[in-house]
């Protein structure tokens, strides 16, 4: 039983705008960190608190309201001048949005929030009192590792008691974070990730949550937002549209009966092919308004970084600032949830791997503070986001060492790989450069996460770096996966749409182009010798004839030309999935102008499921040679007769 039951609406209204205002502080007090005194940063802040303490109020979560009003009395005497900021009231000033923030997830649950731990409240409250060395005191006496902050010395102190389940490890590990990382590192005990699972839920390491999917969480487990925040003027416009739309609907239908009467003079043939003309105007912008309605702005994804990336940079002893670009950039909800642990575990590795202590910066010549940047923009049709850092760059060399010494790639595949296929190694599952297991990486089960949940995005990630200089990844992203361009390709009669976005070029399949490279079909373009991959043969089609068309095609890790018999030209595919019954290969379908149902290809799939190619390779080059020694043996047979 909910303890909200009737107040649902309210809960949920509360938990949204309390969310946005609670992401909003974080970033705030990062920034006051850097800037102490600026009075507009405190008032914003106060504000924040105020506000969030208000809407408690009226869903009568005391305990929130009780935090919130330590808080905003702390940050009162701070803008008026009675307090100077330090370390030790940040620390506890941070604790308190964590705890805030813990209770938030009860809320989510329908029940009431607990109490927050007794000394937080007390830190608090010594520091409204001044007493920043008792402040001080009172974290060391909770946490003697000291700095780690209070919910995870509480979270510690729960398992350890067995007094019940540890709740910070548990939301970790069901969210699919990095569960260690919510224990203190000491120095005597080091926990493995196994251990860590067990202490905190209680069941077996092989059912830890992330075993069901590259998400890192189970479907039935995750908990999206559905709601959507939407301009009253985009609304305006779809109803503007929706009521053209129904005028032109009464023009068809009087000239249909006009035609259907006799009427076929030019005027009202004329007619007619304006208000279809019209109708696919209205039609095509009800379509874009409609998209438009679910883009929202990036920014309040990015706001929760900033946060991450200061605790994780304080903990490892750097000097880091996230600096964030392009917030305004418009992207589709649905595909802001699915982009948050990517971008976390690209900002983490950015700060962990990428940047260098300030003391091993200052002898390279840098500052002692470095810099990582997300950025967001939209170049075309796609959304590109940028995760770059001013650190010591990747080194290829280092990179095929480490994947050889760990069996990852045969000393063939490393000497054949270049630069940009070195620098993909990060994606491989099990692959990472560190020595030692922290709390932070070193399993190497993290970047493999990143390129799965992008390219289930239909995206791409593309990594560029510099010795000294630092490390850039580039994801590139359509700007709604509702809408998907295609290019349509046949086998005999059945088209096939496949995604245009890693289409590069269409060109013939001559007679004399087919070679054969360690018994694989093969082809030279530009002076690159590219696979042939027949589709039949990725379907698992029998070879029947000769492809005349290949596509070129590209994507992070390999480029490859399509063999196809013939293609029928570029669609915007409204895309319609298949939620009951899921061909392995296939992304959904579409419906084509003259209502032929076409099947969206997921070529990564098909080409993670096709296995050896050689068979259908072998066949190609048979059937390759039969056309080139037709004309030879028509001309025999000639000069025989």
């Amino acid at each position: 039983m909910s303890d909200f039951a009737g107040m649902e609406d309210l809960l949920q209204d509360f938990l949204v705008e309390a969310g946005d205002l609670l992401s909003g502080v974080d970033n705030k007090l990062v920034d006051l960190e850097r800037a102490p005194d600026d009075k507009g940063l405190l008032n914003d802040i106060f504000r924040g608190f105020h506000t969030i303490k208000g809407g408690a109020g009226f869903l009568n979560a005391t305990e929130l309201v009780a935090l919130c009003h330590l808080t905003e009395n702390l940050f009162d005497k701070l803008r008026n001048g009675e307090l100077a900021l330090t370390s030790e009231i940040m620390d506890a000033i941070l604790d308190a949005t964590a705890t805030i923030r813990q209770m938030f997830s009860q809320l989510e649950q329908g029940v009431q929030p607990s109490a927050a731990d007794p000394t937080l409240m007390e830190r608090l409250s010594l520091a409204i009192e001044g007493k920043v060395e008792a402040v001080a005191a009172v974290a060391q006496a909770a946490d003697p590792a000291a700095g780690k902050g209070d919910a995870a010395a509480a979270g510690d102190k729960s398992a350890d008691s067995g007094a019940g389940p540890d709740w910070e490890l548990l939301h970790a590990a069901a969210t699919g974070g990095d569960v260690a990382a919510t224990l203190p590192a000491r120095p005597d005990e080091v926990k493995s990730e196994e251990e860590v699972i067990k202490q905190a839920l209680g069941r077996r390491a092989t059912d830890r949550p992330g075993g069901a999917g590259p998400s890192g969480r189970r479907e039935t487990e995750r908990q999206r937002d559905t709601s959507i925040r939407v301009d009253t003027a985009r609304l305006d416009q779809v109803l503007n549209l929706s009521g053209e739309i129904g005028l032109t609907k009464n023009r068809l239908n009087a000239l249909r009966s006009d035609i259907l009467s006799g009427r076929t003079d030019n005027e009202t043939l004329h007619a007619l092919d304006l208000a279809v003309s019209q109708l696919d105007l209205l039609v095509s912008d009800l379509q874009n308004a409609v998209m438009k309605t679910r883009m929202q702005p990036i920014g309040r994804l990015f706001q929760k970084y900033p946060r991450i990336a200061r605790d994780l940079a304080r903990n490892l002893g750097k000097d880091v600032e996230l600096e964030l670009v392009g917030e305004e950039t418009e992207i589709d909800k649905t595909m802001i949830e699915d982009l948050g642990d990517p971008i976390i575990h690209l900002i983490r590795n950015a700060v962990d791997h990428g940047v260098e202590d300030p003391a091993e910066r200052r002898a390279n010549g840098k500052p002692a503070k470095s810099v990582v940047r997300l950025e967001a923009r939209q170049e075309g049709d796609h959304i590109v986001i940028i995760v770059a850092d001013d650190g010591r760059g990747m080194s290829a060399e280092r990179l095929r060492a480490k994947a050889l010494e760990k069996g990852l790639i045969t000393d063939e595949e490393a000497s054949s790989l270049d630069e940009r296929q070195s620098y993909n190694l990060i994606f491989l599952p099990g692959f990472s450069t560190m020595t030692e297991i922290s709390d932070v990486s070193g399993r190497g089960v993290g970047m493999d996460v990143v390129r799965t949940n992008i390219q289930k995005l239909n995206g791409s990630i593309e990594i560029t770096s510099q010795a000294a200089k630092g490390t850039s990844f580039v994801i590139s992203l359509p700007l709604t996966l509702a809408i998907l361009p295609v290019l349509l390709v046949r086998l005999g009669d059945q088209p096939f749409a496949v995604p245009l976005s890693m289409v590069r070029e269409i060109l013939p399949i001559a007679e004399d182009d087919i070679r054969e490279v360690g018994g694989r079909a093969t082809m030279v373009i530009r002076g690159e010798v590219l696979p042939v991959l027949p589709l039949v043969g990725l379907l698992g089609w029998p070879l029947k004839n000769r492809p005349q068309y290949g596509v070129l095609m590209q994507t992070a890790e390999l480029s490859f030309i399509l063999a196809v018999d013939t293609f029928a030209g570029r669609e915007d595919a409204v895309i319609k999935s298949l939620d009951d019954f899921r061909p392995k290969g296939v992304a959904g379908v579409t419906t084509l102008a003259n209502g032929q149902i076409v099947l969206i290809l997921d070529m990564k799939e098909l080409l993670s499921s096709a296995g050896d190619q050689r068979g259908i390779s072998r066949k190609l080059l048979i059937a390759a040679k039969a056309d080139k020694n037709a004309p030879k043996l028509t001309a025999l047979a000639a000069n025989a007769s």
